[in-house]
């Protein structure tokens, strides 16, 4: 075992859960056990429940241009220990290093935009009549929760731990289990910024502290990032238990292609799209519908995804599990008649036999009914549909249920307009594979990808994590009196 036992981090210390049970961390870059994880009990979530909650008080109160300083030196760290973090990823979660290198990176632009809170959240000052002052200001909400998936063990706990804690929260944060070290050296990090101790906590678990989280008492908002099944069940016992909740779920993108979008860009933005991250990603490009004739658009992308090579520049998926149910899914594809044209089934890297790689898959001539084409495959993975008219292809992806995100590659700005005002996705590329927008802009989609208003990155945050103050101030007797006073 490489590392040691990973610790729950309550009050500012790695303390042990109070039981004994523990899972195996295993890299899926080759099968090497890392570590082990406690499968936490609900006493140990009380522990740190109560810890934030003594903290809040104070950190609540500290002027926010104070406490954003502590992610101003944690935006630092990050720079500073960005290859050994890079590291840390690629070998509990089995990313390339250079998809790490790009995690971390937008971990700093989240920093960043945390550092600008101070400016966002200023309030408002108005004489309403004479003598008469309305105002408002954001007021924290106490402790609040994140559970948080395997796909991307930095970046989304960091999608809340920097706006959460800048704008006055305490924090609790559950890892997947399958990814709980770089959380645990996160912790470490923040520490080193001068975030004081209690503020912010992990509990490491499986599904039961997940439940516990959504019904603790004293928790007042919970987000969550993983599967649509289980979004929705956090959602439901969060909001039943009166907890504010953002919870997102599961992906089936659309990108569709007209015969006018430039096949070599085209081609290469759609290949990164699916393969990147091995395409455990909720922005990855799952559904291409082709419009018309493009075969000379999907002939250049299986040139690129041949390019794609397990172990050189396609990282792992995560298990053993996930590997097998990817590769059922293209075997399924292929006995209802679809057309394998790159087929990443049975992919091994020398050395590493024992890692859970999948190589780059393109499958022709799917219809909208197949497994294939309706659910979220979660791996390196593309299925083509086949369509006449523009109309069709956005009717496509409108009886799709998710919508996160979609794509449309094309030359003519009135289609991509359409495709904009059309599709039914919280967030549209245009000769963009992964349109995921860029601080300040949040990141949220729509439908059965989200539940729960507003989003959980950018300007929509601040809402989510705080609650709106109002007073009506009057000082001089001599104003008078009328309807409003």
């Amino acid at each position: 075992m490489k590392y040691n036992p990973v610790q729950n981090y309550i009050n500012g210390k790695f303390v042990d859960a109070t039981t004994d049970k523990t899972l195996d961390v295993i890299s899926p870059l080759d099968g090497t056990r890392l570590s082990t994880v406690p499968l936490s009990s609900s006493d140990d979530l009380n522990k740190a429940v109560k810890a934030a909650k003594e903290a809040f008080p104070k950190w609540s109160k500290t002027p926010i241009k104070e406490r954003v300083q502590v992610f101003f030196r944690y935006k630092y760290l990050l720079e500073k220990n960005l290859d050994e973090l890079a590291a840390l990823i690629s070998e509990e979660n089995g990313k390339t290093i250079g998809e790490s290198v790009a995690e971390i990176e937008k971990c700093i632009e989240l920093t960043e935009f945390a550092c600008s809170l101070p400016q966002l959240v200023t309030g408002e000052l108005l004489e309403v009549s004479k003598g008469i002052e309305c105002r408002t200001e954001r007021i924290p909400l106490g402790v609040v929760a994140s559970i948080v998936p395997f796909n991307f063990p930095a970046m989304v706990p960091n999608w809340t731990i920097p706006n959460a804690i800048a704008l006055g929260n305490c924090m609790i944060i559950k890892p997947s289990e399958k990814v709980p070290l770089t959380l645990t050296r996160i912790a470490t990090l923040l520490k080193e910024a001068g975030l004081p101790d209690g503020v912010f906590n992990i509990v490491n678990g499986n599904s039961e502290i997940a439940t516990a989280i959504c019904a603790h008492p004293d928790i007042e908002a919970v987000t969550f990032v993983g599967s649509t099944k289980v979004a929705k069940i956090v959602y439901q016992t969060a909001t039943y238990n009166f907890k504010q909740c953002l919870a997102l779920g599961g992906a089936k993108n659309h990108l569709i292609v007209l015969p006018d979008a430039k096949p070599e860009m085209t081609a290469q933005n759609i290949t990164a799209s699916m393969s990147g991250c091995a395409g455990q990603r909720c922005m990855a490009a799952s559904a291409m519908v082709a419009v018309g004739d493009v075969d000379h658009i999907i002939n250049k992308i299986c040139e690129e995804a041949k390019k794609v090579v397990p172990g050189k520049n396609l990282g792992a998926v995560i298990s053993k599990q996930s590997k097998e149910r990817i590769e059922q899914y293209i075997t399924e594809a292929e006995q209802q008649g679809a057309k394998i044209l790159v087929d990443g089934r049975g992919a091994t890297v020398e050395g590493k036999e024992n890692g859970t790689y999948v190589g780059p898959t393109v499958i022709d001539f799917v219809k909208p009914e197949m497994s294939v084409a309706k659910e979220e495959i979660f791996g390196p993975v593309i299925s083509i549909m086949r369509t006449n008219s523009l109309e069709e292809a956005v009717a496509i992806e409108n009886n799709n249920p998710y919508g996160n995100a979609a794509s449309v590659f094309t030359q003519n700005g009135s289609y991509a307009r359409f495709v904009i005002d059309k599709a039914s996705a919280g967030m549209i590329g245009v000769n963009v594979g992964v349109p995921v927008p860029r601080e300040p802009f949040s990141f949220g989609g729509w439908n059965e990808s989200k539940f729960g208003s507003g989003d959980i990155t950018g300007k929509s945050s601040i809402e989510f994590f705080t609650r709106l103050k109002k007073s009506t101030i009057k000082w001089n007797p001599e104003a008078g009196t009328n309807w409003m006073s």
